[in-house]
C-alpha cells in the first residue's frame, strides 16, 4: 500500500515538475545496415524503472507479423543464435538478414504498474535483382495494355523506371515537351506501364530498371511489342463463311424435308429455321 502510494507521488511530481518519468528511448530510431552484417538497436530508460525492470524486445515485420526477439530479458528460440541483450536493454544481432526488415520495439515495466517503449526502425540494405517484366509481344489498337515490372529482391523496395528504345520515359510526360501527346500512365512505386487505349505510336522495344540505395540499378531484358490494327476483314470473313454454313444448312434441311427424309411434324419447324437464318444473315451483313 506504502508502495503505490510512493509511487502515485513520484508520478504527480514528475507530471508537475515536467520530468519525463518511467521514461523509455533510443538514440537511433532509424537503423540501416547491409545484409549479413551485424548491427546494434538501443534502448534505455529511466532509473526510477528500478533494477529489476523486465526488458523485452517485439518485432513486427513488413507484412504485419508480430514475434517475440527477446522475453523477459532472455532471447527467444528462434533468435537465440545471433542474437544478445547487452547493457541491460540493448540489442545486438550479429548478422542481419531481409527477412529482419521491420519495426523493433523496446518494451519496459517496472515492479508494479509503470511501463514505457520506444520502437526502433531496421532497414535491412540488399542490391536490386533483375526485375520480372511482362511485356506482352503483339496488342490491338485501342485496347489497355499494361506492362509490369517487379523486383522482390531489394531493400529497401526499389523504385522502377520503364525505357521505350532506349529512352528513359518520364513518370510524367505532361511535364516535358517530347512526351506530352503520351497516354501512358507510369507508377514508378508498383512499376506498372498503363496504355489506357494503346495507339501504333506505342510500338517499341520496352525495358524495366529497378533502382535502390543499396546498390547498383538492375534491369530486365528488352522485349518489342508491336501494336496492331484490328483485323477487321477477317472478322468480316469470318462473319460472311458462318453466314453461308447456316444457309446451306437451312437448304439442306429443307431438301430433307421435301424428300420425306424428315417427319411430317416438322412441316411448320422447317419454313421458320430457313426464314430464321436468312433474316439472321441479312442482320448481320447490315
Amino acid at each position: 500500500m506504502i508502495v503505490n502510494m510512493l509511487v502515485c507521488v513520484l508520478l504527480f511530481l514528475c507530471a508537475v515538475i515536467d520530468v519525463n518519468c518511467f521514461s523509455v528511448t533510443t538514440s537511433n530510431p532509424n537503423v540501416e545496415v547491409k545484409e549479413l552484417a551485424g548491427v546494434d538497436l538501443k534502448c534505455s530508460y529511466s532509473a526510477d524503472f528500478g533494477s529489476n525492470a523486465r526488458v523485452e524486445w517485439k518485432f513486427k515485420d513488413t507484412k504485419g507479423s508480430q514475434a517475440y526477439v527477446v522475453f523477459n530479458g532472455v532471447p527467444t528460440n528462434s533468435y537465440s543464435s545471433r542474437v544478445e541483450l547487452y547493457g541491460g536493454s540493448n540489442l545486438r544481432f550479429s548478422k542481419v538478414t531481409r527477412q529482419d526488415n521491420g519495426v523493433y520495439t523496446c518494451e519496459v515495466s517496472g515492479s508494479q504498474t509503470q511501463f514505457g517503449e520506444t520502437e526502433v526502425k531496421l532497414t535491412v540494405l540488399v542490391p536490386p535483382s533483375p526485375p520480372m517484366c511482362n511485356i506482352p509481344s503483339s496488342v490491338t489498337t485501342d485496347t489497355h495494355v499494361i506492362l509490369s515490372c517487379y523486383d522482390g529482391d531489394g531493400s529497401p523496395p526499389p523504385t522502377y523506371k520503364w525505357y521505350k528504345n532506349n529512352v528513359l520515359l518520364p513518370a510524367d510526360p505532361s511535364k516535358i515537351s517530347n512526351f506530352q501527346n503520351a497516354t501512358y500512365r507510369l507508377n514508378e512505386k508498383t512499376g506498372k506501364l498503363v496504355f489506357p487505349r494503346v495507339t501504333k505510336m506505342d510500338s517499341g522495344e520496352y525495358y524495366c530498371e529497378s533502382t535502390n540505395k543499396a546498390g547498383p540499378s538492375q534491369k530486365c531484358r528488352a522485349l518489342k511489342m508491336e501494336v496492331r490494327d484490328q483485323n477487321t476483314g477477317g472478322i468480316i470473313a469470318a462473319v460472311i463463311i458462318v453466314l453461308l454454313l447456316l444457309v446451306l444448312l437451312g437448304v439442306g434441311i429443307w431438301f430433307a424435308y421435301k424428300k420425306g427424309y424428315l417427319p411430317s411434324k416438322l412441316e411448320c419447324i422447317v419454313p421458320f429455321i430457313i426464314i430464321s437464318t436468312f433474316r439472321g444473315s441479312q442482320k448481320e451483313l447490315m
